[in-house]
């Protein structure tokens, strides 16, 4: 079992709290994180084939992960805004459990880690399938979204999977 840490969010009054990253010392960071589209067969075969109705499917969720990761600060209250260096997302069609795996990878140099970035990125390219696809398969569920790496910082690499 995982044991959480203090919330570094929350002041002595327990009041919300943007965390003042300014004695920080600036290092390289980077996140990796995942997650996945599950639909039905046909749905991934319109993937595979580049037959979907709207047009190229992994490519405009590509866009849609990278420029989300540029903008996490906009969405996620609290967060720092970050100079990205570096968006990769990748794409595996699973077809045996029918699912498109979504890969983000996020680098920075900054005082503070860009884990939110990649996580951002991982559900902008996952609502964007699901967007491009909703009239062919409503039935699509996004999935199993986290942080499978980072490194960088003082508080080191962290790995899963």
């Amino acid at each position: 079992m995982r044991q959480a840490g203090p919330l570094s969010h929350i002041d002595a009054a327990g009041h919300a709290r943007m965390v003042d990253v300014s004695a920080k010392v600036e290092t390289v960071r980077e996140a990796t994180a995942k997650g996945s589209v599950n639909m039905l067969p046909e749905t991934l075969a319109l993937i595979a084939s580049g037959q979907a109705a709207k047009g190229d499917v992994l490519a405009v969720a590509r866009i849609a992960g990278i420029m989300a990761a540029k903008r996490t600060s906009e969405w996620i209250p609290l967060c720092h805004p970050l100079p990205i260096a570096s968006v990769a997302l990748e794409f595996e069609l699973d077809e045996v459990h029918s699912t498109v795996e979504i890969i983000a990878i996020v680098r920075s140099t900054g005082r503070t880690g860009v884990e939110m970035e990649a996580l951002t990125a991982v559900s902008a390219a996952a609502l964007t399938v699901y967007d491009m696809l909703k009239a062919a398969d409503r039935g699509m569920r996004i999935e199993h979204i986290r942080v499978v790496a980072k490194s960088g910082g003082k508080s080191g690499d962290f790995k899963q999977e």
